[in-house]
């Protein structure tokens, strides 16, 4: 008769120092879990468990509203719609990887590190996304057709590349310097975001100055209220900091980020919508949108590039995968 056991749940002091997480006390699944073990520590309560869930069910949510679109839109003579289905495109991609990510990252050492690979190039793929849409719906009028305008998706490509390369690189210090290496994952990514919203802020500006009355405007003002709370609960480790091993299963920092970064993409996709809406489709040269999927294709090549390239480096240096594997009790 068959029977389905639970994989047994570890505390950070059975674990090797770079799977351990700053005031999480319990709950971490082996080391050296099977694909098996991860898939069904999915319906086990783990540490992680929230983190996967927070992400893979909103990932539905955004791939509904991505086919929905897809039938009410005639999206081969409508170009106008191609930058907000790619950026739809890629909120389905970064939910999907991060949790995938969370959920067979116990496999090994070296295994955490590839899943965290996949998770930032799939992070910074949807910040390109965001400046494909922004650039298409949000820029205002004053920089439309600007060298600036000309130059930015270009530019969202290479910071995509560069947001990869420092987060994957900011791996190989997760042992030895667990700080200094997330400091550099943030780092990354706030620039990112900072470049890509710089249309939005200046807009924003703008309509502060002038008194404008766009009803949009507040739907932008959440969605970067709530990408602030995700910078601030990533980097702050509240609560858990406070009450180490209170919030091991729910409520920790990275759940908080997870649960803000989906909010936070919810109202960006719903404030894009509105400005695709009301902004004329003849705001942007023709050339634009057959040239988005050009852009969006290059920013896949760069990142998968950059990630087989660290991928590369992680599997040829054995003494790194040695190091993150040594338990410390």
């Amino acid at each position: 008769m068959l029977s389905w056991k639970l994989p047994r749940l570890l505390n950070i002091n059975q674990v090797p120092q770079v799977f351990r997480e700053e005031g999480i006390l319990c709950g971490y699944r082996h080391p050296k879990s099977s694909a098996a073990d991860c898939i069904f520590s999915i319906f086990q309560m783990t540490n992680e468990t929230m983190n996967i869930w927070t992400h893979f069910l909103p990932a539905w949510y955004f791939l509904w509203k991505l086919l929905a679109s897809l039938h009410a839109w005639d999206v081969w003579r409508d170009h106008h719609t191609w930058p907000f289905l790619a950026y739809l495109g890629t909120c389905c991609v970064y939910l999907l990887i991060s949790s995938g990510a969370h959920t067979f990252s116990p496999m090994s050492s070296r295994a955490r590190h590839l899943c965290y690979f996949f998770d930032y190039g799939a992070l910074a793929l949807y910040g390109f996304g965001s400046a494909v849409a922004y650039s298409a719906y949000v820029f205002p009028e004053e920089w439309s057709g600007s060298p600036f305008h000309r130059a930015f998706v270009p530019a969202a490509v290479l910071n995509a590349g560069i947001a990869t390369s420092l987060s994957c690189f900011s791996r190989f210090m997760e042992t030895e310097q667990p700080k200094f290496s997330k400091v550099i994952r943030l780092l990354a990514f706030a620039y990112s975001y900072l470049f890509d919203s710089l249309p939005l802020f200046y807009r924003l500006y703008l309509c502060e100055v002038n008194v404008c009355t766009e009803s949009v405007l507040a739907i932008h003002y959440k969605h970067i209220v709530f990408a602030c709370l995700t910078c601030f609960f990533f980097a702050a480790h509240l609560p858990e900091k406070l009450a180490p091993g209170l919030f091991d299963y729910v409520g920790h920092s990275h759940q908080l980020s997870h649960i803000c970064a989906v909010m936070g993409t919810h109202f960006q996709m719903e404030a894009l919508r509105v400005d695709m809406e009301d902004r004329s489709k003849a705001s942007l040269p023709s050339t634009f949108f057959s040239q988005t999927v050009g852009f969006f294709a290059a920013a896949v090549v760069v990142n998968l590039v950059i990630i087989a390239i660290f991928s590369k480096a992680l599997y040829s240096t054995p003494r790194f995968s040695k190091k993150g594997s040594k338990r410390q009790d």
